[in-house]
């Protein structure tokens, strides 16, 4: 019998945690205050919240793990004590971590708090993996550059230790995201949670001449493009059955605490369904591409768990930092019975329903509009757009936040998309 991984998604604040567990993860993981590699979500929460966060999930029946996998300076060190013995009172399942030093503190701060070593620390063979586990480490994010086969061999070696992969989000250009580029430009450290995405940009190259002190620049054909740094997304969607096959990995992590809510709840339904097909021997990779392919993206690639990084040339986006999606969010709903608009609404045009994990849909047919189900995909069709204080509209616009009437009752955190 194939072992089920755990379903780990991002948690960029509490709405974002909310829909991640309404769409099928079995955890997720967030942060607060500084201490972060995602230091802009960690203002996303406060203490307060941080623990309501903790408690909601906990209700639902599943874990959360507090990230705190910044590389600290000597000054942050009492600052970061207070810190790790403030969440460990939140009771937390687990602190993501980086460097032993952390490790240490945590241990002794927070004993009940499982660690798990951050994909920062760079673990690539088995012989530092088992060092980390001595160190109380009970689990192991690998780096990103890893290969499946030496994942595989990492767990024979070590058969309690847990092991995490990311499955799904941005990669860095640099080894492990151990990036100094916003550091030199921008004086935003990448390890420390402010990375400025300088690879993102795009860059002109030029050649000087020592002798003379002329500057030449340098021409690019119109396939090499200026975005000399710019990696695609990973997308292991296709290869969810092989590592589930595989038997060692106990986690598939997917990247993304500061994208948006729709990321969150397209990016965790689509491996939620790979996983649940794979065990169900009814596995079909062309359903999550479509689905992922929704999603905003720099095109995507399947990094190096299935390959070497020196067997790959396609793993780059030279052209452009940022492609459109397949398709469009047009509206949310918070509580399931009115939307909030997000694009653009009108009557007589169908827009697809994305409901939760296992909700299941009625059609509808009122004075309001219909919700139908055709082809195996379910959508609504607006005969009028009433707000919940009885204003009608002809249409809605992204930025107007009236709350517009469903025909009939959906479900919290559903999404309209065309």
């Amino acid at each position: 019998m194939l072992k089920r991984p755990e379903l780990l998604s991002p948690a960029g604040n509490l709405t974002k945690l909310k829909i991640a567990l309404a769409y099928g993860a079995d955890a997720v993981y967030a942060s607060v205050a500084s201490f972060s590699l995602r230091t802009r979500s960690a203002r996303e929460f406060d203490l307060e919240s941080f623990k309501e966060a903790i408690d909601y999930t906990h209700s639902k029946g599943k874990k959360f793990y507090a990230t705190v996998n910044a590389f600290p300076f000597n000054s942050q060190i009492d600052g970061l004590k207070r810190h790790l013995k403030t969440l460990g009172e939140l009771k937390p399942d687990g602190f993501i971590i980086s460097t032993p030093g952390v490790m240490s503190l945590a241990r002794e701060l927070a004993p009940d708090v499982e660690v798990h070593l951050s994909t920062q620390a760079n673990v690539m063979n088995y012989l530092d993996a088992k060092i980390y586990h001595d160190m109380g480490a009970s689990r192991i994010v690998v780096a990103r550059e890893m290969n499946l086969r030496d994942v595989i061999k990492i767990k024979e070696q070590i058969p309690s230790l847990e092991i995490e992969i990311f499955i799904h989000g941005s990669m860095c250009f640099a080894y492990s995201g151990r990036c100094l580029v916003s550091s030199v430009q921008s004086g935003r450290m990448s390890n420390r949670g402010s990375c400025a995405n300088d690879c993102r940009f795009k860059y002109e190259l030029y050649a000087k001449n020592p002798e003379s002190g002329t500057l030449f620049r340098l021409e690019e054909d119109p396939e090499g493009g200026t975005h000399i740094m710019n990696s695609k997304d990973l997308n292991l969607s296709a290869h969810i059955k092989d590592i589930i096959e595989a038997g060692v990995i106990d986690s598939l992590k997917i990247e993304g605490r500061t994208k948006s809510e729709y990321y969150a709840a397209c990016a965790t339904r689509a491996y939620r369904m790979a996983i649940d097909d794979a065990l169900a021997d009814k596995f079909d990779a062309k359903i999550y591409a479509d689905e992922l392919n929704t999603l905003k993206n720099r095109g995507f690639t399947d990094g190096y768990l299935v390959h070497r990084p020196f067997e790959r040339t396609d793993t780059q986006n030279l052209i452009s930092s940022l492609e459109e999606g397949s398709k469009n969010v047009e509206a949310i709903s918070y509580d399931g019975e009115h939307i909030l608009s997000r694009g653009v609404i009108k009557t007589g045009v169908a827009y697809e329903i994305v409901a939760p994990a296992g909700a299941q849909l009625q059609e509808a047919d009122n004075e309001i509009g219909q919700i139908y189900e055709q082809s195996g995909v379910w959508y609504v069709k607006f005969n009028r757009l009433i707000s919940q204080k009885n204003r009608e509209f002809d249409e809605i616009h992204s930025g107007n936040e009236n709350a517009i009437k469903l025909p009939a009752r959906l479900f919290e955190f559903t999404f309209l998309r065309k």
